[in-house]
């Protein structure tokens, strides 16, 4: 890429995210004894997303042991969803990741085990941090 930007959401964007994820101390510490994988998923909004967007990130103890695109059918312990323009405020840190749940801009899959989520808030915001780390170029851009 020209910009050395990666475009967000895609294949080099989260190979990207999962490098810098595991090179945070901030996150291992946050996240030390974390157990649970993750869906994320950007809702389509009809204009720049046409269809849902999905990746996987596998979180264990601090570290990332897998991310990738995925898939309808992928599925995880928890699914954090929203649409775009709330993953670009996310990213931008005008929304907390937590406080975006109880504002209805996330929602998180059906099932999935809130009380675990807010046990967590340190480690939520690390992983946000995280996103700040990559160049990131948004569709819109």
């Amino acid at each position: 890429m020209g910009d050395n930007k990666f475009i967000f959401p895609s294949e080099e964007w989260i190979e990207k995210y999962e490098e810098v994820l595991n090179a945070s101390k901030e996150y291992e510490d946050a996240a030390y004894d974390w157990e649970g994988d993750f869906v994320f998923e950007i809702e389509p909004d009809g204009e720049i997303i046409k269809e849902s967007i999905r990746f996987y990130l596998d979180l264990w103890h601090g570290k990332c042991r897998s991310a990738r695109m995925a898939g309808a059918n992928d599925t995880a312990e928890f699914t954090y969803a929203g649409p775009y323009k709330n993953w670009k405020l996310l990213f931008d840190k005008k929304i907390d990741p937590i406080k975006g749940l109880m504002q209805r801009k996330f929602k998180l899959g059906k099932g999935n085990d809130m009380g675990k989520i807010m046990r967590y808030t340190k480690a939520a915001m690390e992983l946000v941090n995280a996103t700040t780390k990559v160049p990131t170029k948004f569709l819109d851009e």
